[in-house]
């Protein structure tokens, strides 16, 4: 066993001081001398073609500055974002109620918005369509090329009509998802800085620093060397803080080059909720065969994402999606059919999971129906026919090494009491009552990393600077947003360093630090930002050890023993040296103590055409089992308890880790069961907490988690990536327990009580 001083150890949060005391500087605490303040006049209606844009009134306004339109934007009116249909402000039309059309700047935040508020927009209303299904038919209103697709994938392998054909059981459904909303708990903000020579520097709230770097340089026509960002502590991001922080930061630097003084834009909670990207609803139409003995021999799949307005990042959530849609199981027979539509509402985009949830709660339903029709328990059928080392994936990827979905599924079904409780389902909690229990199970795979779609984005770049005091500074182009990256990231380095952990300091984000790193999304920060971490730290670490054992050979150490280092000291033959004598000699030797890393991800062999080939690098994997109770005359759901096990490799922090896997579990229960965005006619019609259900504290399930570590040889100490897991398969352990409860099968997510109470109407 490899014996570790810092990495798998609970150490504290290195950000955890600065945010429970109220220290911490978040977007909205930056000031600077003469700044301004931008508000966004917004689109009232789905579709507009714009007539004018008139600031008669708004000048009335005490402390008005300025109107900014498309006519002030100096680059090209294209956000540089996948493929670059998002202007910066439009120029004629506006195609989703709440889209940005110009901003107000003033002398303070209130007087920019009453101002934004008193611009006359007049506008043509035009055709519009807010269903993704009705968007692809033919003679639906044209708002992204001929077809309003987005994008498209498929997988394509076997033969999947014989299969179908020849099969003793074949089970269908159509499934739907609804949109789920970020909640972080700090809204989008940003303050834009003009700098001598032209240049700007961005204070943006962000998980992906670099998209900011990109965005505000088009808008500005400025060179990336002209132009600085820097990540302010991130109130949570979930995803929502991928893309579209490069917009909000870039209308700010419009307005601050326009007026050349800086420019704060920090959201409202409403205008947040109705113009920036959500998880995107899906809809899916799910198949699988199998033989009398219960081995899965096809599936068919259609999934299609609703966009939205604009493209953002949907092809690449769409493409993680069609990886993932028939599940974690050897399957020789698939056709997967995959879309992201294109309507008048507003824009889609990353969220935990990444297109994967939307999926997984259709498929792995499914493969309960599977069972029941084969007269099966559902964790024996899934176990049948799991993935396991040395099979292939429906891509025809091989899994070589670090899976232990198996294990996973084995542990849960244990620690839930999974069979006893799977065959009393249904049975009422109290003798003659209504409320009734029951328990459903999920099992789930997911690539680790941007895979074959993103590898050109796949990098990551660290700077490690020993000072000659001992004290060690690290900065890193993936964000700290809450889940713990600055504690995990220090750990590695301090461990490949031999430093004491309380001298290591991981910064936020400064693009002028070190290279493009890619976003920081898609569980990738600790492989690939610790991976970059320790080539960085590796020759530094080669001058410590060898100056520690000239300092304990001189101070007469026996050389012929070997030389131990842990914890920050250094020991041989009985004689020991710290961390800060040998960095001192380091530096009295002049020897250099500053060193970059680059890690870029594996090159994979995925193809496009057909969907065959390696996908991503590596996977996680996850199995949950939830334990539900139903009010069979309300429909009300209460989810009691999940049980649920992760293989995520080596644990670098394990209490970060459990911290990830509770908050993973909830926000996927909420997603599950509250969460419903309503639209109507092409408007949101609850943008806001009072109307926008989630789950709090008080609806927390109680929580048994399992990790079973499978260590990844290509990892920063054998870690994999953990971040979006958690999520992934709470959904349909839910539903499938609701099932087993009440017999009400529900399709449509969230599981709200009218739809339980329907389904159990209707037996």
């Amino acid at each position: 066993m490899e014996k570790l001083s810092y990495v798998g150890k609970s150490l504290p949060r290195k950000d955890a001081l600065i945010k429970v005391t109220g220290a911490a500087q978040y977007a909205d605490d930056r000031e600077f001398p003469g700044m301004l303040h931008a508000a966004a006049v917004r689109s009232p209606r789905p579709r507009i073609r714009i007539i004018s844009i008139s600031d008669n009134a708004a000048r009335r306004v005490p402390g008005y500055v300025s109107l900014v339109t498309y006519k002030d934007i100096k680059g090209a009116n294209k956000w540089p974002v996948v493929m670059q249909d998002y202007p910066f402000l439009p120029e004629k039309e506006a195609r989703f109620a709440g889209e940005t059309v110009a901003l107000v700047v003033a002398a303070t935040a209130r007087a920019a918005r009453k101002a934004a508020a008193l611009v006359e927009l007049k506008y043509k209303e035009l055709p519009f369509v807010d269903d993704p299904l009705k968007a692809l038919e033919k003679g639906a209103p044209r708002i992204h090329g001929d077809d309003n697709i987005f994008s498209r994938f498929v997988i394509k392998r076997g033969a999947v009509d014989r299969a179908f054909r020849t099969a003793a059981h074949v089970v269908e459904g159509e499934f739907s998802t609804n949109y789920q909303v970020h909640a972080y708990l700090e809204t989008q903000g940003a303050v834009a800085v003009p700098e001598p020579g032209g240049g700007v520097t961005i204070h943006s709230t962000t998980q992906c620093p670099f998209y900011v770097l990109d965005a505000v340089a088009a808008a500005l026509a400025l060179p990336y060397n002209k132009v600085k960002i820097l990540q302010t502590v991130t109130g949570g991001g979930f995803g929502g803080k991928e893309d579209v922080p490069a917009l909000v930061a870039s209308h700010a630097a419009i307005c601050a080059a326009k007026t050349n003084r800086p420019v704060k834009l920090v959201y409202g909670r409403k205008e947040d909720f109705q113009s920036m990207s959500k998880r995107h609803p899906g809809w899916a139409r799910v198949a699988y065969a199998a033989d009398k003995s219960g081995r899965i021999t096809a599936c068919r799949v259609k999934y299609v994402l609703d966009g939205g307005a604009y493209s953002t990042l949907s092809p690449i959530v769409l493409w993680r999606g069609t990886v993932h849609a028939s599940g974690p199981y050897k399957i020789p027979n698939v056709d997967i059919e995959t879309f992201a539509a294109a309507t008048n509402k507003v824009p889609c985009g990353a969220f935990r999971g990444f297109g994967q949830p939307q999926i997984c709660f259709a498929q792995e339903s499914l493969i309960d129906e599977l069972a029941e029709k084969l007269g099966m328990d559902p964790v024996q059928l899934r176990l049948k026919n799991l993935l396991k080392p040395g099979e292939k994936t429906v891509t025809g990827q091989r899994l070589n090494s670090s899976c232990g979905l198996g294990e996973l599924v084995q542990a849960v079904r244990r620690r839930s009491g999974w069979d006893r409780k799977h065959a009393e389902g249904g049975k009422p909690k109290a003798e003659g009552g209504d409320i009734v229990t029951g328990i459903g199970f999920s099992a789930a795979y997911y690539g680790v990393g941007l895979g074959a779609k993103g590898r050109y984005l796949d990098r990551a770049g660290a700077l490690v600077n020993v000072y000659k005091d001992s004290s060690v500074g690290v900065n890193v182009g993936n964000a700290e947003m809450g889940q713990g990256a600055l504690t995990v990231l220090a750990q590695i380095a301090a461990e490949t360093l031999n430093a004491p952990y309380d001298s290591v300091r991981v910064e936020e984000v400064d693009s002028s630090k070190v290279p493009d790193s890619g976003p920081t999304v898609a569980s990738r920060t600790t492989l690939m930002s610790g991976n970059a971490i320790i080539e960085a730290a590796s020759p530094i670490r080669a001058r410590i050890f060898k100056t520690a054992f000239d300092l304990l050979t001189a101070g007469g150490a026996d050389a012929s023993r070997p030389m131990t280092a842990a914890a920050g000291l250094f020991s041989m033959g009985g004689k020991v040296v710290d961390f800060k004598k040998v960095v001192a000699e380091c530096w009295a030797r002049r020897q250099k103590m500053s060193e970059q890393g680059w890690y870029a991800a594996p090159r994979t062999t995925f193809r496009m055409g057909d969907g065959q080939g390696d996908a991503y690098v590596i996977y996680s994997y996850s199995a949950d089992a939830a334990e539900v109770e139903v009010d069979l005359k309300t429909g009300v759901l209460k989810v009691k308890k999940i049980w649920a096990a992760y293989d995520v490799g080596k644990i670098v922090n394990p209490r970060l880790a459990y911290g990830q896997a509770q908050g993973g579990i909830l926000q996927g229960m909420s997603w599950a069961v509250y969460e419903n965005l309503v639209y109507k006619n092409g408007i949101m019609v609850n943008p806001n907490f009072t109307d926008y259900v989630i789950a709090t504290a008080a609806d927390k399930p109680e929580y048994d988690i399992t990790f079973i570590e499978k260590p990844y040889s290509e990892g920063p100490y054998h870690a994999k990536g953990m971040g979006e897991v958690p999520l992934i398969g709470v959904a349909p352990a839910i539903a499938n327990a609701v099932r087993n409860a009440c017999g009400a099968r529900v399709r449509s997510v969230p599981l709200l009580p009218e739809k339980i109470w329907k389904g159990v109407k209707k037996g």
